[in-house]
């Protein structure tokens, strides 16, 4: 996927972003081996198998933002690699995308105990990783998917079925709130509704919905 030309700016202690793939990648190789080391969150940094990091393009147009790992992503050390995220390698599949084609990351870098939702306290700690990643590829477009990475970004979001079907801001990037893979697998008939954020996320690229094989 061809993105505009990329200008280098600053981030808020005027350090210069990365700019060309191989800066944007050992930034983020930077980032993932601190994020290793983290313990901020004292419980998670002891029940969890290993943190996972981000993986994809670190040039992509688009990124997928997700909740927390669970067992299959703290076993593997990658994110949205279980039921779900099989459900959501095939929407990005279906948007004539692959994985590598775009950034897939969460907002905990740390399996909750027993899959519960992410404490307020655990995002706000895993912000700074969140938020340096996105900074280092500043994607134009970034896919909330579910409620928790809706609210890390807008505190005062509504519900998903309230937010879904249109465009919002953050920083540089037009965001697009969907449901969650987990939600759809226990309710299959709101695939269609994120079928249609799809459309939405496709048409405001510039790029043609892929007709079915």
């Amino acid at each position: 996927m061809p993105r505009p030309a990329a200008v280098r700016s600053t981030n808020a202690n005027n350090a210069p972003l990365p700019v060309n793939r191989a800066e944007r990648i050992a930034a983020l190789d930077v980032l993932k081996c601190e994020v290793a080391q983290c313990t901020l969150c004292p419980t998670l940094a002891k029940t969890r198998t290993q943190t996972v990091f981000g993986v994809g393009n670190p040039e992509a147009r688009v990124a997928f933002f997700g909740e927390a790992p669970g067992a299959d992503e703290d076993r593997q050390g990658v994110p949205f690699v279980g039921r779900a995220g099989q459900l959501l390698t095939k929407i990005i599949e279906a948007c004539g995308f692959t994985r590598e084609d775009v950034y897939i990351l969460n907002v905990l870098r740390c399996r909750p105990p027993e899959n519960r939702n992410p404490a307020d306290d655990e995002v706000e700690n895993c912000r700074q990783w969140f938020e340096s990643t996105l900074r280092v590829i500043r994607p134009e477009y970034l896919v909330c998917v579910g409620t928790v990475p809706t609210k890390a970004l807008f505190p005062d979001a509504l519900a998903i079925g309230k937010m879904r079907g249109k465009f919002y801001q953050w920083q540089n990037s037009k965001v697009l709130c969907t449901y969650h893979p987990s939600y759809l697998l226990r309710n299959p008939e709101a695939k269609k509704l994120v079928w249609e954020d799809m459309k939405l996320l496709l048409a405001d690229m510039g790029l043609e919905v892929p007709k079915k094989g």
